[in-house]
Formats: structure tokens, C-alpha cells, sequence
């Protein structure tokens, strides 16, 4: 009789274990914490400025375009595509060429060098107030009486990490790209991603920052500074408890196979032992 209890016992203890580890651990919706009539609004919303290394294309023009020509960089041409061969022969071929401005790198001090004006420390400008600064001095300098200054990026992009469907470096094709943004263009998280706890990196001169980021909460996710991301940003979605359970060093874990034949196999091992010592 009491060979049948411990049984049982067992048995029920091995049922409510599978049924603990087929409970999800974490739920996969974002933003739990509003509903239809909700309203929010972004606490920080602070345009890009311009750091080391960043990579910028500036084009003046005025109505005289020999003069402008003369503050402007030289075009390049691309050449995109190839030809195919065979025995040493070229069977085919698809080119196209494309024309770009050549760029500007911000160096290590923040400045680039622009043509006849020379040196211009542009580290810490929006990308509009640079446009209005070169313009200034244009004028001042008396070289250009009505100068038009268009200012763009070149290069901006952000890492991202972890547990999303395509990891990788993507470009931003826009100034005001958001934490949602960045983490569409990597496919979205993956159902082991911790939508609780994901972690912006951001180099600020001699620091790195770091936001920890909630999905799941609107609040936290439009109160942050991490809301809008920054060029260069590093994002890294962190695996949940149910991918980490799944990963240990073995595999021998709940979720694995491994486990249930060891839990079967010990089962079978108890039931032989109650036979057996039914029949003495």
C-alpha cells in the first residue's frame, strides 16, 4: 500500500513539473499599460547633433554656380554591378554608374575642413545650424551673397544585438527613428526576447551611457532619452528565463529531451523496485 502512495506521489510530482514548464515565463506583449484613450508624449526629443567620425554632405549653391562649384567637394562615379566569365572570357555584363558628392569627415577634434574657408568645428551642431553656420560665414567672408547650404548625413547607423529575428548594423534613413524603429528593421524580438529588459549603449565623448528599456511599458519607453536612437547607438535585446532554462551547459534541462528520458527512466527504476518488493 505504500509502495502505491510513494507511486503516486511521484507520478503527481512529474505531471505538476510539466505542467509548471510548459507555462510561459514571460509574456511577448508590448506596452501592457494603456489602452485606446491613452495619450502620450515623448519626454525627449532631441535632434542628432553632429560627433567625430560622422560623415557629412554639404552642397552649396547660389546663382552663379562657378562660384559655388568652387565650395563644393568633387563628384566620384560608382560603379555598381559586374560581368560574368567563362574560360577567361567575358560572356556578360551589367554595369551602372552613379555620381556622389564626395563627403566630409568630422575628425577627431570635431572639424571638418571646408574649401577656401578652411577649418569649421561642427561637433555639437544640428545638422540645421551647421547649414546656417557655413551660410554665415559665406556671407561674411563675402563670398557668396545668396548662398543656399544643404547639409546631410552620410553614415548614420546602430548596432543591433541579441535576441531579435536579424541581428546586425543597420543605416538610419532618417533624423527622428525611434527604439521601435531600430528594433522593426532587425525582424522584431524573437519569443525568447526579455521585452523587459533591453539595453541602449550610447558613446558620449569619453563615456558610454546606458538605458535599460522596458517594452512592455509605454511609460518608461517615452519618458527615456533612449526613445529617439542616436547614430552609433548599440541596442541588445536580452534572451528571457525560458531561452536561458534552455541553455545550460549540458542541456539537460526541463525543456530537453535528455531530461525526460531520465525522469522515465527513474520512474520505471521505482516501479520495479514496488513490483518486486510487492512479490517478497
Amino acid at each position: 500500500m505504500m509502495g502505491k502512495t510513494f507511486l503516486y506521489r511521484i507520478l503527481f510530482g512529474t505531471m505538476l513539473l510539466l505542467a509548471f514548464s510548459s507555462c510561459s515565463l514571460k509574456k511577448i506583449k508590448y506596452i501592457q499599460d494603456i489602452d485606446s484613450s491613452t495619450k502620450m508624449k515623448v519626454a525627449y526629443e532631441q535632434a542628432l547633433t553632429i560627433k567625430p567620425d560622422d560623415q557629412m554632405m554639404i552642397i552649396v549653391s547660389c546663382r552663379d554656380p562657378q562660384v559655388a562649384a568652387m565650395f563644393n567637394q568633387p563628384y566620384y562615379t560608382n560603379r555598381i554591378g559586374g560581368s560574368e566569365a567563362m574560360n577567361n572570357s567575358i560572356i556578360g555584363s551589367s554595369y551602372s554608374y552613379t555620381q556622389q558628392v564626395t563627403g566630409y569627415t568630422v575628425d577627431s577634434n570635431g572639424d571638418i575642413n571646408f574649401p577656401i574657408i578652411g577649418k569649421i568645428h561642427v561637433a555639437g551642431l544640428k545638422r540645421e545650424e551647421l547649414s546656417e553656420h557655413i551660410k554665415n560665414v559665406l556671407v561674411a567672408s563675402n563670398q557668396i551673397k545668396d548662398p543656399t547650404v544643404t547639409v546631410e548625413y552620410t553614415n548614420l547607423g546602430i548596432s543591433i544585438m541579441g535576441e531579435v529575428k536579424t541581428p546586425g548594423r543597420y543605416r538610419i534613413n532618417r533624423e527622428r527613428f525611434t527604439i521601435f524603429d531600430a528594433i522593426s528593421v532587425a525582424g522584431d524580438m524573437t519569443v525568447y526576447g526579455d521585452r523587459k529588459n533591453i539595453t541602449l549603449i550610447r558613446h558620449t565623448g569619453e563615456n558610454d551611457e546606458f538605458y535599460k528599456l522596458d517594452f512592455t511599458q509605454a511609460q518608461n519607453l517615452y519618458n527615456s532619452p533612449a526613445f529617439f536612437v542616436h547614430q552609433g547607438d548599440v541596442i541588445y535585446v536580452s534572451p528571457n528565463r525560458k531561452k536561458a532554462s534552455e541553455s545550460s551547459v549540458n542541456g539537460n534541462t526541463v525543456k530537453s529531451a535528455s531530461f525526460w528520458v531520465s525522469v522515465s527512466s527513474f520512474l520505471t527504476s521505482v516501479a520495479v523496485l514496488i513490483t518486486n518488493n510487492k512479490k517478497k
